[in-house]
């Protein structure tokens, strides 16, 4: 069994596409070990409660500097195989990135390395696309290096973008391909097979 922990700050829906996987039969012989969430109100944690997932709240402000050492010591503890960040907006320490190398991933709303790096995160993504006049964008799943979304990707999917589409509509259309996209990430970087 693969142990995965999830890392969010958010409303978590990428770690409901995780779990909706999981409950259909996909993701064979994994599990999510345990729920990290950089906040104790983000709706992330009230989805692990409905679903028996152990949840663990690390602020980075609180934790200042233990938060490396707290981080690796919840994921050494629950034996972790993969990290998977969906839509965790702090960045990891050094530490945390050393020890779990080749086993972090991380989703981003863009196609790296478009609308990537620092400050481009949630909603100032899809404004930037719209405001540029791009045709296209979509979303990326990469392994999570020591910079920000510079990684090596593993997978991607384009959309396009009409001339009509707001920064919100371009938004549920990438959290669509999201959802789908890490899910085979997660497929892919641990060696499942996909049951048809």
């Amino acid at each position: 069994m693969k142990n995965i922990s999830v890392l969010v700050s958010g409303g978590g829906t990428n770690l409901q596409a995780i779990i909706d996987a999981m409950e259909a039969g996909k993701l064979a012989n994994c599990r999510i070990a345990q729920i990290i969430s950089s906040k104790l109100d983000a709706y992330a944690v009230e989805r692990g409660r409905q679903h028996n997932i152990k949840t663990v709240i690390i602020d980075k402000q609180r934790e200042k500097e233990m938060f490396g050492s707290r981080l690796n010591e919840c994921l050494d503890r629950e034996n972790t195989d993969l990290v998977v960040l969906a839509g965790y907006l702090t960045v990891l320490p050094k530490e945390v990135v050393e020890k779990y190398s080749g086993k972090i991933i991380n989703i981003h709303p863009s196609l790296i390395p478009k609308y990537s790096g620092k400050g481009f995160y949630g909603m100032r993504v899809h404004k930037a696309v719209l405001e540029s006049g791009e045709k296209e964008t979509g979303a990326t799943v990469h392994y999570v290096d020591e910079g920000i979304d510079t990684g090596q990707i593993i997978i991607q999917k384009k959309i396009d973008i009409s001339g009509s589409d707001s920064a919100e509509d371009i938004a549920g259309k990438v959290l669509k391909i999201e959802h789908e996209i890490l899910v085979k990430a997660i497929e892919k970087v641990l060696g499942i097979e996909r049951r048809v």
